[in-house]
């Protein structure tokens, strides 16, 4: 069976340097490494948490461009919105059917949220929160996706897709791939402008794709101690120095570190850092500037996305249909 490996793509927000180097940067070196890859927009998945229409479609251009911009090949790979692959929510209906309230009662998102309740455990409980992981795992097994790269957050998410996906295959026949997962181990924190995780929730990133003056102006903005020039800097738990190591080839970290220990000033130090952070960025923004100007190209790529993705799952739910006795009169 070929290595066929799914990503889900939320899209709220706009994108940062964080999600680039946690997410983007990662998942697009995996492409490279498999037989095929499917990226796809979760746009139905944003609204559970997010009813703003206009920032629903600002994030969706903003993710689909920045995407592009940092090297996805539509050419290569599957790049769709969920929601132009009707098929994903068909099956989703039928995954309902045959899924465990229980199951669902255990997911981490909806106990987080229950628990901030006293009198009614559900106030507040829509059944988009209740029941995403359906959906998740409808996204996942529409396309017989043989892995799929989960975070640390992501596992259980992925363990109930395959239990759904057991569920159905032991009720009609074995039809649905169990997909495997690639856990990411070695995902990091990403730290932001005052040391915590990068996040817009928190005021703190650094941005992907803007101007190269507003990035070293972020740059500039990253919170360090009073240590003078001349004083030795300790480079653990340090924003600079972290997100420097993310960006900069092993012989230049180890130059930077003897830096810190001869007192290099906060100042040179964030230098550096917007140096070599906007060298890697420098052919990313050109692209960026290039797709945002020609709207209608990034509309076409994903109409044509979809179109092949239909391909796949048109035939699968018409397969999943005859299973589960949905289909013609004969």
């Amino acid at each position: 069976m070929k290595k066929r490996i799914l990503t889900g793509i939320t899209t709220t927000g706009i994108p940062h340097i964080g999600n680039y180097i946690g997410a983007i940067r990662p998942a697009l070196k995996m492409a490279s490494s498999s037989d095929e890859s499917f990226f796809f927009l979760a746009d139905y998945h944003s609204i559970i948490k997010n009813q703003n229409a206009t920032e629903i479609g600002t994030s969706v251009e903003s993710i689909a461009l920045a995407w592009l911009s940092c090297g996805l090949d539509p050419d290569r790979s599957y790049f769709y919105r969920q929601s132009d692959v009707p098929e994903i929510l068909e099956l989703s209906w039928i995954l309902n059917c045959i899924t465990a309230k229980g199951l669902m009662n255990r997911a981490h998102a909806y106990k987080a949220a229950s628990s901030l309740n006293t009198n009614d455990p559900d106030k507040g409980i829509t059944m988009g929160l209740f029941s995403y992981p359906i959906l998740m795992a409808a996204d996942i097994l529409m396309f017989d996706s043989t892995h799929v790269p989960v975070g640390s957050d992501q596992i259980q998410h992925l363990e109930m897709t395959r239990d759904i996906a057991t569920r159905f295959n032991y009720l009609y026949s074995e039809l649905l791939t169990i997909p495997e997962p690639i856990i990411q181990d070695n995902e990091k924190v990403v730290l932001g402008l005052d040391g915590r995780k990068m996040s817009k929730s928190y005021g703190n990133i650094i941005p992907l794709l803007d101007t190269e003056k507003k990035l070293k102006k972020s740059i500039m903005k990253i919170v360090t101690n009073s240590l003078e020039p001349g004083e030795p800097k300790d480079s653990s738990n340090c924003t600079v120095f972290d997100l420097y190591q993310n960006f900069a080839s092993e012989d230049s970290v180890k130059e930077f570190q003897t830096l810190y220990d001869e007192g290099i000033s906060w100042g040179e130090a964030k230098e550096k850092l917007f140096n070599v952070i906007n060298s890697e960025l420098v052919p990313i923004r050109s692209k960026y500037e290039e797709l945002s100007q020609n709207k209608e190209y990034i509309n076409d790529l994903l109409s044509d996305g979809s179109k092949k993705a239909r391909i796949i799952a048109k035939e699968k739910i018409l397969k999943i249909r005859e299973k589960i006795g949905i289909n013609k009169i004969s």
